[in-house]
């Protein structure tokens, strides 16, 4: 018979708890047999049992994230189906970033696992093991210390759902995130934000409340999930403060994955184009095994991406007042940070064409020669924020150069590159040099030219290829070849 936990209890790192991480390859499962049936038949039918009493989907874009459950599955296993259901079964990810906070080690930032695969009674999952090496050479707040998960539930639980429903392979990025980090929650973010994109998934793993009554569950839980909902990171700090002063008898905790989904709505905040879904709601009281007196809740939310609705012209354009209020802004938030000072909002009314979301790159020249050049693929936040953002960075965080000084900015002239979406494409003779812009990705590395790259370096297509999958990417220069490569256009303008 299955013995199911419900709680695990919180401790600190021990010696005992390492097991010589540095040995440890393929991640074997911890809670197979308590949290779900250890057997691959027993657990197929009771995943399938799961998924025919699931919620249908409630919208039909694409499933960018789920927040989900992770007890046992007799408790919110339900309620977990519900949030994979979402997903269209035909659905291909490239990567799924699966992210749970630490019950069992305390320690800050978050863990990624890069020494070998996560193996269930269904089988092997693949980890991405170059794109997780990256990640933890790409950020101090993220290791790659294994201790953290090879005891951990949060994450396990959610790979036979995976595994289960998705029909198309995908790789996998494990990260536990310590649980008591809101600052390591934020750097994370920063991190995995570039990750956020179509063609990948993110799964939350939390439960809700823990140990009130039922009734005072259904309360608390609703509260957290409406902040969830509003896609606010300080919204959802304040309320998960305001419940605790509640002082409700029990309640030891009104989020356990709190870290983790904290991460996510730092990822999310700024993109209006998400659309936050309450998919369903239990607590363990619904459960046989339950006691309605102590209680933990369960929801589940899920995150779409908007269908885009695009003219036959690609509907966007700016006309000459917009391209200038762009310029005239972008200098003045060059002026403002090589002094370093931030820029305020605009004064008075923005353009509608301003406040739509689009990617865009700015460049900085000097004496005729590149000084900096930073950009955004992202379409979600408004553009005259991008177009403050990347000034920004163009200006102090491009690394092939030294920061702007103040004595240098009468010097510089700004250029200012409006981009369309990111098309696929799969020949290469859809390329036209000089009206389009490049992507050259692979194995979780990428590079980009501009369109105006191509007519001011006169290169031909392959040439355009070979330099930025060598140069920017650093894939050899024929590693575009067996790469995904990406058009786009760009609207491009700059100071006279």
């Amino acid at each position: 018979m299955m013995f199911v936990i419900l709680l695990v209890t919180f401790t600190s790192f021990s010696s005992a708890q390492n097991r010589n991480a540095m040995e440890v390859k393929d991640r074997v499962p911890a809670v197979a047999g308590m949290f779900y049936e250890g057997d691959s038949a027993s657990l197929e039918e009771h995943l399938s049992s799961l998924f025919e009493r699931a919620k249908s989907p409630v919208c039909d874009g694409e499933v960018a994230a789920l927040i989900v459950p992770h007890a046992g599955y007799v408790y919110s296993g339900g309620v977990a189906a519900s949030g994979f259901n979402q997903i269209p079964e035909d659905t291909g990810y490239e990567n799924v970033f699966l992210i749970g906070s630490s019950h069992r080690i305390a320690f800050n930032g978050a863990s990624v696992y890069t020494k070998g695969d996560y193996l269930t009674p269904l089988g092997r999952v693949e980890v991405n093991r170059e794109l997780a090496e990256k990640l933890v050479e790409s950020s101090s707040v993220i290791s790659d210390n294994t201790a953290p998960h090879i005891e951990e539930h949060s994450l396990e639980v959610q790979l036979p759902f995976l595994q289960y429903h998705l029909k198309k392979p995908f790789k996998l990025i494990p990260v536990v995130m310590g649980p008591q980090d809101a600052s390591g929650a934020e750097k994370t973010a920063e991190v995995l934000k570039p990750y956020f994109k179509p063609g990948n998934l993110f799964v939350i793993s939390t439960d809700f409340s823990h140990y009130p009554g039922y009734e005072d569950a259904k309360e608390v839980d609703k509260k957290t999930a409406e902040a969830i909902l509003k896609n606010d990171p300080r919204l959802l700090l304040k309320t998960l403060e305001e419940n605790r002063k509640l002082g409700i008898e029990g309640l030891a905790t009104s989020l356990c994955g709190w870290t983790s989904v904290l991460t996510l709505l730092y990822i999310t905040q700024d993109n209006n184009n998400l659309d936050f879904r309450h998919i369903g709601y239990k607590n363990s009281g619904d459960s046989r095994y339950g006691d309605a007196s102590r209680v933990v809740g369960y929801n589940a939310i899920a995150v779409f991406r908007k269908k885009e609705t695009k003219n036959d012209d690609d509907g966007f354009s700016l006309n000459e007042e917009e391209k200038n209020w762009l310029l005239k802004r972008a200098r003045q938030t060059l002026n403002l940070v090589v002094r370093g000072k931030s820029p305020r909002e605009p004064e008075g009314e923005i353009s509608g064409a301003l406040k739509v979301g689009a990617g865009a790159f700015v460049s900085l020249y000097k004496d005729g020669k590149l000084r900096g050049c930073i950009g955004n693929f992202g379409s979600s936040v408004p553009l005259w924020k991008v177009v403050d953002r990347m000034t920004a960075s163009a200006a102090l965080n491009d690394p092939r150069f030294l920061p702007v000084t103040p004595d240098e900015v009468d010097e510089i002239t700004i250029e200012i590159s409006v981009l369309t979406p990111l098309r696929r494409i799969d020949d290469i003779s859809e390329i036209i040099p000089g009206k389009h812009g490049i992507v050259v990705e692979k194995d979780g590395r990428s590079g980009t030219f501009l369109p105006q790259v191509a007519l001011k370096t006169g290169w031909g297509r392959e040439e355009f290829l070979g330099h930025c999958a060598r140069d920017k990417a650093g894939l050899g220069w024929d590693g575009w070849k067996d790469a995904n490569i990406y058009v786009y256009e760009a609207l491009v303008f700059g100071e006279k």
